[in-house]
């Protein structure tokens, strides 16, 4: 591995497989010699979103971070830590695990939904694994600057960052959903 991609964004190639990766946008949030860990920043996932507002009375949107571990749930946050337990993004946002503190000060106030963003599970790769996907253009890894994480974000997200690449990701960016009617 000479390569870290560490921090940047993967814009998934649209494929008739349809899977959670079909047009998916996803930060990765580590990358080494072992492997890759990222979350998707644009699918939703209405079932755990309406078990949230059973719960809290108040609607928090949760978005499928990846397949793997979907009972895990990780915060992408904004601002003010109120938590000891985090990764650093950036210096802007930051990556928790601590349920019980986020939840705390989203109850308290302290911490505004619209700062947060909730995700079920993971995406991850072995070693070399993800490499290999982007060598095979499964993915295309780009530098995203301003890009707020704990926007509410649905698949224009994927298009608009497509149509931004312009080029020969014009023609994705304007593609149906099923690739294979195209």
């Amino acid at each position: 591995m000479n390569y870290s991609y560490k921090g940047k964004i993967l814009i998934s190639t649209p494929d008739i497989s349809g899977d959670i990766f079909s047009r998916s946008v996803v930060l990765i949030i580590d990358h080494n010699e072992q492997g890759a860990f990222g979350l998707i920043l644009n699918k939703r996932n209405e079932k755990m979103s309406s078990k949230l507002l059973e719960i809290f009375g108040f609607q928090v949107t949760v978005y499928d971070g990846g397949p793997v571990e979907n009972d895990k749930i990780f915060f992408i946050c904004k601002g003010e830590k109120f938590t000891e337990e985090f990764s650093e993004l950036n210096a802007e946002f930051y990556l928790t695990e601590d349920i019980e503190n986020m939840v705390a000060a989203i109850l308290d106030h302290r911490l505004s939904i619209t700062d947060v963003k909730v995700f079920s599970g993971y995406s991850g790769w072995g070693a070399l694994q993800l490499d290999r996907e982007i060598q095979l253009k499964m993915w295309t890894p780009v530098e995203v600057f301003n890009l707020d994480y704990t926007s509410p974000n649905d698949q224009s997200l994927w298009k608009n960052i497509m149509e931004n690449l312009g080029g020969e990701f014009l023609l994705w960016a304007n593609s149906p959903e099923d690739v294979s009617m195209n």
